[in-house]
């Protein structure tokens, strides 16, 4: 049995789509749940689907090793980041060689970096006139929005969405493709 942890930062509500996708797999099960967030909604998302969920802080993420041990305790395999906002830290990194993937919320690399997360981002693709968005799933390294992508999908920017109309669009995205592509990276396909 392989073994995920979700790292996320918000509502969760990929965390748990994620959760459902591979509630009743044969072959993996998400065992844990990370937030740095004490008020992020993933936490009541995570008790409700039964995982154990462990809030953190910056000094215990960038620190010390007891999140790499907590992961290790849970037989953790792969990591997803699930609008996860920190910089992962070089200990988990190595811990984790093209084992942890993330999911941004437009087509890399544009609108990717530091300080381009969430609504941030569909306000820059709305402000810029771009006519098509998307996700990008991909490995994780040492700087933001960068590593090896691993699928990019696509959706329309009509004239007149505001950011909160391409939010729900690439958010759709997010739910219809972040599962498969991490069942397929887990079991390397």
């Amino acid at each position: 049995m392989h073994h995920i942890a979700i790292f996320a930062s918000g509502s969760g509500s990929n965390a748990q789509r994620i959760a459902e996708y591979f509630a009743d797999h044969p072959q993996i099960e998400v065992s844990l749940i990370l937030t740095n967030n004490p008020a992020a909604g993933v936490i009541e998302r995570g008790r409700q689907l039964g995982i154990p969920v462990i809030v953190f802080n910056r000094t215990q993420f960038y620190q010390s090793d007891g999140l790499l041990e907590q992961l290790q305790f849970f037989n953790i395999d792969f990591v997803v980041l699930a609008g996860f906002l920190w910089l992962v830290p070089e200990n988990l990194i190595k811990a984790f060689p093209e084992r942890i993937v993330n999911i941004h919320p437009a087509l890399l690399p544009a609108y990717g970096g530091k300080g381009m997360y969430g609504t941030k981002v569909h306000e820059a693709v709305v402000a810029a006139g771009e006519k098509f968005t998307g996700i990008t799933i991909h490995l994780i390294d040492e700087e933001y929005d960068r590593g090896r992508i691993v699928l990019q999908a696509q959706c329309p920017v009509a004239p007149g969405d505001t950011p909160e109309d391409v939010a729900r669009k690439v958010q759709s995205l997010e739910h219809e493709h972040f599962p498969a592509a991490i069942e397929k990276l887990v079991l390397n396909q």
